[in-house]
């Protein structure tokens, strides 16, 4: 059973904090680029940029970056399923600018190291920073987020859950 730890507009607020923290250590929005790890992390992406374009009045292009081709897991033996593979549209130009990688739940850090060989293949941006909603810890990876709007602490075996209302018609985060 899942149980709401985060309401709506509380993610709105994580969202305008990390907006503020971005802007400032960029010391503006020169040369930025929101990459959205699809699904959810696209929504929180576009959000991020609204937000920017509120504060800032530069509109910040967004992409799309399906990384399912690039996961690790994919070609385990006991991975029966062939992946379905959507689209990937960056949209923009991502040589020379400041990509930021958005997703909205940080676990072991194989999402954001698979989202970094896509990238990788698309272009070569002059730096990559990480911003996700959630970090729940338990990393296997070496990779830490630049923005993270909640630390949840978590046990492994639950699981984090981020609904946004452009996908799931409702908003929150919530434990299982």
């Amino acid at each position: 059973m899942a149980h709401e730890i985060v309401d709506g507009s509380s993610m709105q607020r994580a969202l305008t904090r990390i907006t503020y923290e971005i802007i400032e250590q960029n010391k503006g929005v020169e040369n930025l680029v929101f990459v959205g790890i699809k699904t959810r992390g696209v929504y929180l992406a576009q959000r991020l940029a609204k937000r920017m374009e509120q504060l800032e009045g530069v509109k910040v292009p967004v992409g799309t970056l399906d990384i399912t081709l690039y996961r690790d897991d994919r070609h385990r033996p006991d991975h029966k399923v062939e992946p379905e593979v959507k689209t990937t549209d960056l949209g923009v130009d991502i040589n020379d600018k400041h990509v930021i990688l958005v997703d909205d739940v940080l676990f072991t850090g194989r999402t954001v190291r698979a989202a970094l060989d896509a990238l990788m293949d698309m272009g070569r941006p002059k730096r990559i920073s990480l911003a996700v909603l959630v970090d729940r810890g338990h990393r296997e990876l070496p990779i830490r987020p630049d923005f993270v709007g909640k630390n949840i602490p978590t046990s492994t075996n639950e699981t984090v859950h981020v609904a946004v209302e452009e996908y799931d018609g409702h908003e929150d985060i919530s434990i299982e």
